[in-house]
Parts: C-alpha cells; structure tokens; sequence
C-alpha cells in the first residue's frame, strides 16, 4: 500500500478551470518552534515525554490542543465524514461517536516538494497553505506579548526556509503577525514577511492581549499598521483557532481555562442550550462597527475553516441593526461585508442562495481543510456542490475568488 492510499481522493481530477484551494495545512518538523528561538527564549518552547507520549510544553506548562504535537501518527484526512451534505455534522469532536482511523504523517504534510506532488495528483493548482501547530502559540503566552511575537517570528523564519511563502506559484504560506506588542513590532513583522514575498498574513481572530489588557484589532490605535497592509495590498488571512472563549464556557463546567478541540469535555447538554459565543461574528463585528473597513477601504480580510453555518445570521443581524438604526453606522454594513470580506464556504451546501442573497461570486471561496479530519478528503469534491450554477461563478467559487484577491496566475499585475 502506497503512503496516500491511506485515504480516498479522486486521482487525476482535472476541472476545466484553475483550482486554488483556501485551506490547506502543514504540520510541523519538530524544530519549527525552536529552530530560530534567541538564545535569551530558549526553552519557552519544549517537546516533552508524559507517559511515552510526546506533548507541547509551552514555559513548561503542558498543553493537549494538539493532542500529538509530532504528528508522526495524524487521523486521516476527512476521517469525521464532514461534508456539504450533512453541513459538517458528521462527526465533529468525536460527539457522534466517530473517531477516524490513524495513520502515519505522511512527507506531503511536511515537505514542499512531496505537497506540491500530491496537489497535481489531486488536481489542486493553488493552495493557501496555514500553520497547525500556531492556533496554540498566542493564548498560552497571552500575559507576555513579547514572548508571543518572539516565538511568532521564529515560525516565520522557519516557515520561510523550509517552505517558503511562495513555493512554485502552487503552495501561498500564511505567516502570522501578531499586535500584542504594538504597531511598532507589528510593523517590523509585516516588512519582514512582505520582503520575502508573503501575500498574505495570519492574523489571530481573537481581541489582541496587549500589555495594556485584551482589545479588538480593530481599534484606530492599530492605524498606522492598517495603512501599511492596505499599502502593500497584502490579505489579511484569518483561521480558526483557539480564540480564548472557551474560558467563558469552561468557568460554567468548572474545567481549566485550555481549549481541547478534539476532546468533549464538560456538559454537553449545557453545551447544547448556551448561548452562541461565535469569535468570527465578532471578528466581523469589530471590522465592520469600529469603521476598520471604513477607514482602509482596499483592505482584504479572510476567514477562513469556520463552519458556513456563521454567515446567514451575520448577514441577518447586519441587514436588522442597520434598518434599526443607520445612524450608527459610517456606512451600510452589508455593503462593507460584500467589499471587504471574503468568505470561505466552509461545508456549504447551497452556494448558490448567498449569491442570491447579494454576495459576490468572487467574495465567495472553497476549501477543504486537507490534511485535517474535519476537512475533506477528496479536496475537489466541492467541485459537485458547485457544478449546476453559472460557469463564471464555478471558476471563481473553486479558486478565481482567491487568485484575484492575491493578484496571482491569470489575475497577476
């Protein structure tokens, strides 16, 4: 048995436009941490031994968000059974008691050259390519910004030489920029990646943990940052991850204060009856109601592997308060989403009703979460949710919608 016939995928796809995919992952070398971590940092970051299992000790405090931080031993792409269908309720945390099959890390989850390899097989033209392992990073060093962007840079630089941030106008890695210690370290990041060819950043969907407290990312006091981006027309990813709510719910079970994603823990019936705490509806919120958007108009913001299921109500709730009350706003709200905003259709199974419902085609995009269990398997497998609406909007659902934004392939200045 081949490494990929672990999992199932349509072999040789080929559909008759450039695919780019919105969400794909790396995982790790171990010593992306640490490889470039200044000497006066060393140890923040630890693999450590518990019970002959390797786990991530971050300032020697043991975290279970990535419940194996090596990943020599991954759950098969798609292994949840999420998909359009059941609108990725397959079997999400393992609540329905489905726990996908193991299997070993393969060398495309690690290496560019094997990825790029394994995306012409599959018939992927493009890939936005996330971090794993940075969805832990800010929240456990939240009380010591400096720490954060210290370890922050050092992923970058890793990231960079081992993957690149642009690798044969296939795989577009998202290093990650983090304002918890000012516009100025802020600013410092951003050179740096834009030097190196990045045309797009990671940014934490969460309130920033500044040394003055947690604040929105969106507040003007982040202007000076704003205005660069905008200036350098680079687009502003932004991936699930843990934003830190899940504190608010914890307190209520009575749990620590860690995010365990794929783990239930806690309640679920009181899980079940809780009010919403939705950190990209805030994300949005904050964009749109500090006049963010208003202020740098050309920026380009992209959430991206949160459930479609968010976007209806945001789009409801923006519609209601504007007719409510316009006067709170610089401008009609829903026209600031349609400019600013492009969405990631996540497990989406009827893209066709938000056009109708006023979105633009090339504010919508695919992406299958590949590697990773929650995801699909079969990356282009989208490509039959879509097939029945207008050509136009196929080529740009499938990868023009993201191709433009970036000013890569047929869309290149």
């Amino acid at each position: 048995m081949s490494q990929t016939e672990e999992f199932i995928y349509v072999r040789e796809r080929r559909l008759p436009y450039e695919t780019f995919d919105a969400d794909n992952h790396l995982y790790e070398n171990r010593d992306a941490l640490t490889k470039f971590i200044p000497k006066e940092y060393e140890g923040v970051i630890k693999y450590v031994e518990v019970n002959g299992r390797t786990k991530l000790a971050i300032r020697d405090q043991i975290s279970e968000y990535i419940p194996n931080p090596t990943f020599s031993k991954v759950a098969v792409p798609g292994g949840w059974g999420n998909t359009h269908e059941n609108k990725g309720k397959g079997g999400i945390g393992g609540r329905t008691g489905i726990k996908p099959k193991v299997m070993p890390g393969l060398d495309a989850f690690f290496d560019p050259e094997p990825r790029y390899a394994l995306m012409k097989e599959m018939g992927i033209d493009r890939t936005l390519l996330w971090p794993t392992l940075a969805s832990v990073l800010e929240e456990r060093v939240a009380d010591d910004p400096d720490v954060a962007v210290t370890v922050i840079h050092a992923l970058n630089e890793w990231m960079h030489e081992h993957w690149s941030f642009v690798f044969a106008d296939a795989i577009y890695s998202t290093p990650i920029i983090s304002l918890a210690a000012g516009v100025d370290a802020a600013l410092k990041e951003l050179e740096y990646i834009s030097e190196r060819g990045a045309k797009i950043f990671l940014l934490r969907v969460a309130p920033v943990p500044t040394w003055q407290g947690r604040k929105s990312f969106a507040l003007p006091e982040f202007d000076p940052f704003w205005s660069a981006v905008q200036e350098l027309d680079i687009v502003v990813g932004m991936h699930s991850g843990d934003s830190g709510y899940t504190r608010y719910t914890n307190e209520w079970d009575g749990l620590g204060v860690e995010h365990l994603p794929f783990k239930q823990a806690g309640s679920a019936a009181f899980q079940a009856l809780m009010s919403e705490k939705d950190v990209v509806h805030d994300a949005m919120a904050s964009i749109i109601g500090h006049g963010l958007a208003t202020r740098f108009p050309k920026l380009k913001f992209m959430p991206v592997e949160y459930w479609a299921t968010w976007i209806r109500p945001f789009l409801d709730r923006m519609q209601a308060a504007y007719e409510a009350s316009p006067v709170l706003f610089d401008e009609d709200p829903l026209e600031v989403f349609k400019r600013n905003i492009y969405v990631h259709i996540f497990h989406e199974p009827n893209p066709q009703e938000l056009i109708d419902r006023g979105l633009p085609a090339d504010r919508l995009m695919f992406g299958s979460d590949f590697p990773h269990p929650e995801g699909l398997g079969d990356p282009l497998a989208y490509s039959d949710v879509v097939e029945g609406m207008a050509p136009e909007h196929q080529e740009l659902i499938m990868g023009g919608t993201i191709a433009k934004a970036l000013k890569v392939g047929k869309y290149a200045q």
